[in-house]
């Protein structure tokens, strides 16, 4: 969203279907979003070098190139958001693109209210990666990277070493899905990347330590066979119905 003094949002559509290229289209200038539309890989990135946008929300089936190829390519030179669109609903496909570069993936059919909420989290990330805060703070959780202090409701808890380290990978890619492998890697290192049970063990005390629930989570969300994410200001603060 946008006010009339602001510099409108772009977002960029890379698709190959027209009818979800227009529809897109029409959703997100709704929303106060300028969109520039591409169908195919090579006139997406063409798009993305000539208009710098805030955002890209990228199919993975294209008729030149794979959108994998795409985010390849795009990575060696900027580090927009992006978010995968995919029919292909496997775990290993949502893994694939996420340890690629990609921010967000949202699953073909989807509805347009979740869609603009991961939008709409994914630019707060980037406002917020934008002024390299060393706090994250989603009303409920206080995290100072600097400090390493860490407070729940204002009351600081104390962390082991490995908890501390998980939580502050989650805190440096907000509202953001951080995959297995990568968790494994950057607090286990690369000799633990399939040692998944050791992700479940540490969050589960994670949880017990800052009264977060598995069902009904405040602050860390599981995505099954994918990986963590640190919960976003906007589901932080939503009264439960």
């Amino acid at each position: 969203m946008t006010d009339a003094t602001s510099t409108p949002i772009r977002i960029t559509v890379i698709d190959d279907e027209p009818q979800i290229r227009r529809f897109l289209d029409i959703s997100l200038r709704a929303q106060g979003y300028q969109v520039d539309q591409a169908g195919s890989g090579r006139e997406g990135l063409e798009q993305i070098a000539l208009h710098a946008p805030d955002l890209v929300v990228l199919d993975i089936g294209l008729p030149d190139m794979d959108g994998h190829a795409v985010l390849r390519e795009l990575r060696g030179w900027s580090s927009v958001p992006v978010i995968m669109l995919t029919v292909r609903s496997g775990e290993a496909e949502k893994v694939a693109a996420l340890d690629a570069g990609a921010n967000d993936y949202v699953t073909k059919p989807f509805g347009t209210e979740e869609l603009m909420a991961r939008i709409r989290s994914l630019l707060r990330a980037r406002t917020r990666g934008d002024g390299e805060s060393q706090v994250f703070d989603n009303g409920q959780l206080h995290i100072d990277i600097g400090k390493r202090e860490v407070r729940v409701d204002g009351e600081l808890i104390t962390l082991t070493r490995k908890e501390y380290a998980l939580l502050q990978l989650l805190a440096r890619n907000p509202g953001r899905i951080v995959t297995q492998p990568q968790i494994l890697r950057e607090v286990w290192g690369v000799t633990h990347e399939h040692d998944t049970h050791y992700i479940r063990i540490l969050v589960a005390k994670l949880r017990q330590k800052m009264g977060d629930d598995a069902v009904s989570p405040r602050y860390i969300v599981t995505e099954p066979g994918v990986g963590l994410k640190l919960v976003a200001l906007s589901e932080a603060s939503r009264e439960p119905t």
